[in-house]
């Protein structure tokens, strides 16, 4: 029997090298395709759909008997084998026991980075450096593929509007065009030059659709909205990332107008294929199938299978709902048989894309693996990251830089930690390769001495939750030493923020500040009075008002991965200035949100500072104000812009095919050389529709030496003017617009123009 299975398999490959011989590229994909298919039973197709998992480190449990259904060919598609080359080529060549021994799809959540970790995606998007961001996603497939995967379940391309939501870390924040621009830029790293290259990871972009919008900020909620607002603010990334060649989309576990998201038909079919044109496969995110009967859309998981078969996905992540049983809906005449042939094909294009057909183990080099990762060349674009991806946001008397003679008390939790530089989607990270905050500091200043200070938290359902540990009388002991040695210093650098696993999948929270214990250090090393660098470790925007007081200079340094020592190090000490830019605002108080700068005005709008009198019947809160605390676009810099008048080349122009030139000058005024992000944002006043106070339109990085002036020219088509009007039109509308330029949402300069048909 064996020697027959052997034989089916060679004689179709063998029929297939015949076909390719003398046609087009994409007559040789159908070609192949069409053989395969041609070949394959019911149940073969239906195994192309199914994804297993040996782990459950991102859903709920783990598939059963992964590599005997691998074997069995039951299962045509694996996600998150862990371990190293040898290992994963090892569960790679079962598929040479199938019958037509069709390659695997091997993914993992390559996030940011695989052994050489970057900065969290969010704060990746903080660098407004979309090439950066695209090497970034090079350098991990690299590493990625060296070991042996094809597939990486990123980017996540998510507006998200709430930092109660674990996941915001996941994506560029809350913009829906500079979010396009990261979106394009990942994908563009992961994939390469093409899907066929050694180095090339299969892009998933996720997920699809509307997640980042989840009600109260809570993981896997639902989400509500206009069809209008989803195609103004939450589906432009996904699109983006579509047009720039991703081949895969996963879904979101929320449901999209009353249908869970891996169902909706409208969704997955009307919109994705037939209006955006994308002819790649879509695959739930873990366990989405069978969570429709939670939902209550599907009595079992039979149904379920059903419904989404039926709507549009192609392939099933670790349920194995379709695996169980969509064959039985085909014979009861419940699912067509072209709906499985259509997503199989899908697959199997995927497959012949990645080139597993000539080449089913192509990434599978021992030499590369000792070549291609955490190299020196890689160390430098992660270091390069982090150091661009740091958001200054306070520095009072020009606390920062540092002098390198200084006495710096080095103080907190995360300073002198390795794996609390990553985050939860690090999977493969080593955490010995991590240059810690101590480490880096010892190597660039000449006097550090480190304290740890406190515990990480004391907050007792957090510490149930994680199974954490906290003790008060050890706390005490820690705020001693590091108060005391605040007392011999000259400055003090206090390491705070969240640790890893506060931010994430399912880790919504309801209170973002900084834990309380650590506050509490905080207070009383200001209180020695030395001057008091906070530098943020966390994953989300927090609540930081009461917080400032205490801080004569606040560095933002999120999860800043594998380098993050010496990247902190040269921003304290100058080498490098801080030059990142919020891509998510953060709010005053947690009462605030949903906080983000596109926001409409209202029939009542209110100006913070106009309380009472006249101003009562206005939209504001009693106790807060409506500003954020620090808004999209901020960031400061050692050193200072001054920025000059806007001019514009017209103030009233004429039909599609003509454009605006705007120009402005900015000028270094400060000591120190550095970069300023210059932004540009737009403003209809008046349209068919309510429009937002503002969006973000364009935006140019400008490095100034001290003293260099420089003009900046943007131009403007009538394409930065359209909209999604109330039938879902993109179009603009003649009248007057107002532009901005200036360094972050809130501190701008104003002209208007008309632009008429």
């Amino acid at each position: 029997m064996k020697g027959s299975i052997i034989k089916i398999g060679m004689l179709f490959w063998i029929g297939v090298s015949i076909l390719t011989t003398s046609c087009s590229e994409q007559d040789k994909k159908n070609q192949v395709i069409d053989a395969l298919m041609g070949q394959m039973t019911l149940e073969e197709k239906i195994a192309q759909m199914n994804l297993v998992t040996p782990t459950s480190k991102t859903g709920p449990f783990a598939t059963k008997n992964v590599y005997e259904k691998l074997k069995d060919g039951t299962a045509g598609n694996v996600y998150s084998v862990m371990g190293e080359a040898a290992l994963i080529h090892k569960k790679a060549t079962i598929a040479d026991s199938t019958r037509l021994k069709i390659p695997f799809l091997n993914g993992l959540d390559i996030i940011h980075g695989y052994k050489t970790i970057f900065p969290i995606p969010l704060a990746l998007s903080c660098t407004w450096d979309t090439a950066l961001v695209e090497k970034t996603a090079r350098v991990a497939a690299i590493e990625g593929t060296a070991v042996g995967y094809n597939w990486t379940f990123s980017p996540m391309v998510d507006i998200t509007r709430d930092p109660r939501w674990g996941r915001v870390m996941e994506g560029a924040g809350e913009d829906p065009y500079l979010g396009s621009l990261v979106a394009k830029a990942m994908v563009k790293g992961y994939q390469g030059d093409g899907l066929s290259d050694s180095t090339a990871l299969l892009s998933c972009v996720k997920h699809f659709a509307l997640y980042g919008a989840s009600e109260a900020g809570r993981d896997y909620n639902t989400t509500d909205m206009s069809r209008q607002t989803m195609y103004q603010y939450y589906l432009p990334p996904y699109k983006a990332a579509i047009d720039a060649g991703a081949k895969s989309i996963m879904t979101s576990f929320n449901d999209v107008e009353g249908i869970p998201a891996t169902a909706n038909k409208w969704l997955l079919t009307d919109l994705l294929r037939k209006e955006w044109g994308f002819n790649g496969f879509v695959v739930s995110d873990y366990n989405c199938i069978q969570e429709l009967i939670a939902h209550g859309l599907a009595s079992d998981y039979k149904e379920a299978a059903e419904l989404v078969v039926n709507a549009g996905l192609d392939m099933d992540m670790a349920s194995e709902s379709i695996a169980g049983a969509i064959k039985q809906s085909v014979e009861e005449g419940k699912v067509h048989p072209s709906k499985i042939d259509d997503a199989c094909r899908r697959i199997l294009e995927a497959k012949y894309d990645l080139g597993l057909f000539e080449k089913p183990y192509r990434s599978f080099n021992p030499e590369r693996e000792n070549t291609d990762i955490l190299t020196n060349e890689h160390k430098q674009v992660a270091k390069e990251a982090a150091c661009k991806a740091m958001v200054l946001l306070k520095n009072d008397k020009q606390t920062l830089p540092l002098k390198r003679e200084a006495k710096i008390a080095l103080v907190g939790p995360f300073a002198n930690i390795q794996n609390q530089m990553f985050s939860m989607w690090a999977f493969r990270g080593e955490a010995d390769s991590v240059v810690t905050i101590y480490k880096g500091l010892q190597e660039e200043f000449d006097n550090v001495k480190y304290a740890e200070g406190s515990l990480i938290t004391d907050e007792p359902v957090f510490l149930k939750k994680s199974r954490g540990y906290y003790n008060i009388d050890e706390q005490e002991r820690l705020q001693e030493e590091a108060i005391e040695l605040a007392k011999e210093s000259d400055v003090v650098v206090a390491v705070l923020g969240e640790a890893m696993n506060m931010t994430g999948e399912a880790k919504s929270k309801t209170d973002i500040s900084i834990p309380a214990c650590q506050r509490n250090l905080l207070k009383k090393l200001k209180a020695t009075g030395k001057p008091v660098v906070l530098v943020l470790i966390n994953g989300r925007p927090l609540t930081l008002v009461d917080d400032l007081q205490y801080a004569d200079a606040i560095v933002e340094a999120w999860r800043p991965g594998t380098m993050a020592g010496s990247a902190l190090a040269d921003v304290l000490s100058g080498d490098y200035n801080p030059s990142g830019k919020l891509t998510m605002t953060f709010p005053r108080s947690v009462g605030q949100i949903p906080i983000y700068y596109n926001h409409k005005n209202t029939g009542r709008p209110y100006v913070d500072g106009q309380r009472g009198g006249i101003m009562k019947f206005k939209s504001y809160y009693l106790d807060e104000l409506n500003a954020p605390l620090f808004p999209f676009g901020y960031g400061l810099s050692y050193t200072t812009f001054e920025y000059g008048d806007i001019e514009l080349s017209d103030t009233l122009l004429v039909g599609n095919n003509s454009l605006l030139k705007a120009k402005i000058k900015i000028t270094n005024t400060g000591a120190y050389a550095g970069e300023e992000t210059v932004q540009v944002y737009l403003n209809d006043p008046v349209a068919s529709l309510v429009r937002p106070v503002k969006e973000l339109k364009k935006f140019k990085k400008v490095f100034l030496k001290s003293g260099e002036s420089k003009e900046v020219v943007f131009e403007l088509s009538t394409e930065d003017l359209r909209f999604f009007n109330h039938d879902l039109q993109w179009q603009w509308e003649p009248g007057e617009f107002n532009l901005y330029i200036g360094t972050n949402s809130e501190e701008i300069k104003k002209v208007s123009f008309n632009w008429v048909k």
